[in-house]
């Protein structure tokens, strides 16, 4: 080897090292997906199968189960067998393997073989039609193309451990007849297991569409419970003075006194007074309470019934009772 071609060999060495040392720092802060593109670059510059370890570890940990699969099989091939690292590559296979999604691509019957069949934009081997391929969880796209420039293609997506098997039918040509809906998804494919169609999203339609956020109801439900609690203890409680008002007032009666001119009888009808004033304000914190649990429990059903288009999960609530002297009150602070 000339100096040159050395020096050259070096360099890249050490760029590869620089991006694998990139690629660990980035795993250190949990981020396998930004550390993945270095370990790739590292790997293609300088193939050291510590960086194809690292490589498989970090598509593995994002749930790209068939690259880390591939690539933990392209590593025990280039282990020897007395490396230590080898059982740990062997049980990531084993755990990886029922979790790979397969995707079988076959030429519908009585269609001509297409000239070009492309999975992600890159070419699939003649030979690989009719067999099981590994590919990542997710939505894929294929595209047939045939030497006529007649093409098709297809959107589909798999869960991990999915088995799809995708049928190709050339397109009609001008004049033929135009398959029906029906008929263009028993051509493109059956799912067996996990795997499911997505044709592609209608343009504004791409947004998700979220699940109506259960929390407020819970939330509003709970505090419809502690307001018909609160005015419960509040009636006991307004009763119970009412009680101790009457007992008084019988007891001020039964001496022979009363309130209006028996001034003998001050102190006894102060506490009559008092006992009647306590009753009166449990007696408006209890019809307080009971309305604003009336009004929460309203406000739940609303929710729960009310129709919606998108229902934004509800990113805080909290409610505070708060009895006064004079009645009693609820505060709510939420954010939908």
């Amino acid at each position: 080897m000339s100096y040159g071609a050395a020096a050259q060999a070096e360099n890249e060495k050490n760029a590869a090292r620089d991006l694998f040392e990139r690629g660990r720092a980035a795993v250190e802060t949990r981020d396998c997906a930004g550390a993945i593109p270095l370990f790739h670059r590292s790997y293609g510059m300088y193939p050291a199968r510590g960086t194809l370890f690292n490589l498989a570890e970090c598509e593995a940990e994002v749930g790209r189960v068939a690259s880390a699969w591939q690539h933990f099989e392209e590593l025990l091939r280039k282990l020897e067998p007395g490396d230590v690292r080898r059982p740990v590559v062997q049980q990531r296979i084993t755990e990886l393997v029922p979790r790979v999604p397969k995707l079988t691509v076959e030429i519908a019957e009585g269609t001509s073989a297409p000239s070009e069949v492309l999975l992600d934009q890159d070419p699939l081997p003649q030979g690989s039609l009719g067999g099981e391929l590994p590919v990542d969880p997710g939505t894929h796209v294929l595209v047939a193309r045939w030497a006529d420039g007649s093409q098709t293609d297809a959107r589909v997506s798999l869960a991990e451990g999915a088995i799809e098997t995708v049928h190709l039918t050339l397109p009609p040509t001008s004049g033929q007849h135009e398959p029906s809906t029906k008929e263009k998804e028993r051509e493109v494919g059956a799912s067996t297991r996990g795997a499911t169609l997505v044709p592609p999203a209608p343009a504004g339609l791409a947004r998700e569409t979220r699940q109506r956020s259960w929390v407020p109801v819970i939330a509003l439900g709970a505090a419809s419970a502690v307001g018909l609690g609160v005015g419960i203890g509040m009636t006991v409680a307004s009763n119970s003075a009412n009680s101790e008002a009457r007992a008084q007032q019988d007891k001020i009666f039964a001496a022979g006194g009363g309130c209006l001119a028996s001034p003998s009888f001050a102190g006894q009808c102060a506490e009559l007074h008092r006992a009647g004033d306590r009753a009166g304000r449990l007696g408006d914190v209890a019809l307080g309470s009971y309305i604003a649990s009336g009004v929460l429990a309203t406000a739940a059903l609303t929710y729960a019934l009310w129709p919606k288009k998108r229902a934004e999960a509800s990113t805080a609530l909290l409610v505070l009772p708060e009895p006064r002297v004079d009645g009693v009150s609820f505060v709510m602070v939420g954010a939908w």
